[in-house]
């Protein structure tokens, strides 16, 4: 029989194993202060040290906000606080392989696509009204490269957001966000801003006829065209 040897855990993570269960069995519920590191040093007997990185811990995984002079405070969990989360691992994952980065993009097509189609047959009157607002604000945006694409990335969520599904909206604002910093010389290329506003404005005509296969085929076009646009600076392409 082949032994393993038993390995003592860091007393940190015995008490993020407990403050992960006073928060998960609903003893501590989104709102909550946490308790102070002095009641849970007495609570359990470890040492200020223990508490601060559990509490950091906690931290990282989005199930508490710590600011200075206050108590941590318990935070509701969301899709998009799930995924965000995940920014900084998938940004640094993007910067080292084009590949990723051509793989995101396919993803991102695949996943519009069927946003598209889904916008197509929910979208209301006020859906419709939402979109032709954001329009409105990124043609007033012509020639400010940043509020270009913010306008352009709250377009694209806004679609997802149709579905009425929280998740499809997270991972939407994800997607655009990770290949945020791809989109290189954004509105240096004459013109080619205009083309998105009639692209956009097409994909939104489609939503408002309740033509599912004209808004997959109007969105399809759109991001084949913008997709050479999301690229890795020269010399990080390993």
């Amino acid at each position: 029989m082949r032994s393993e040897p038993i390995t003592r855990r860091k007393l940190s993570d015995e008490v993020f194993d407990r403050l992960e269960r006073m928060i998960s069995s609903g003893e501590l519920t989104p709102g909550d202060d946490m308790p102070s590191e002095r009641e849970l040093m007495d609570r359990f007997k470890v040492g200020r040290p223990a508490i601060r990185e559990a509490m950091q811990s906690l931290e990282r995984m989005g199930l508490v906000a710590i600011s200075h002079g206050e108590r941590a405070k318990v935070l509701e969990l969301t899709a998009k606080s799930l995924f965000r989360q995940m920014d900084l691992t998938a940004k640094i994952m993007l910067a080292k392989s084009a590949d990723t980065l051509e793989h995101l993009k396919s993803a991102r097509i695949f996943f519009e696509r069927g946003m598209a189609r889904e916008a197509a047959q929910k979208a209301s009157p006020e859906d419709i009204a939402a979109l032709h607002a954001i329009l409105d604000r990124q043609r007033a945006s012509l020639g400010n490269a940043e509020a270009f694409i913010a306008a352009d990335m709250a377009f694209h969520t806004r679609i997802a957001e149709i579905s009425g599904n929280p998740i499809f909206a997270a991972v939407s604002e994800s997607m655009l966000a990770w290949l945020q910093e791809y989109h290189t010389d954004m509105l240096i290329w004459t013109g080619k801003e205009r083309f998105t506003l009639a692209e956009h404005e097409e994909i939104v005509d489609r939503l408002a006829a309740g033509d599912a296969d004209g808004a997959e085929q109007a969105m399809l076009k759109h991001l084949e065209r913008s997709r050479a646009l999301y690229t890795l600076p020269r010399g990080d392409d390993a």
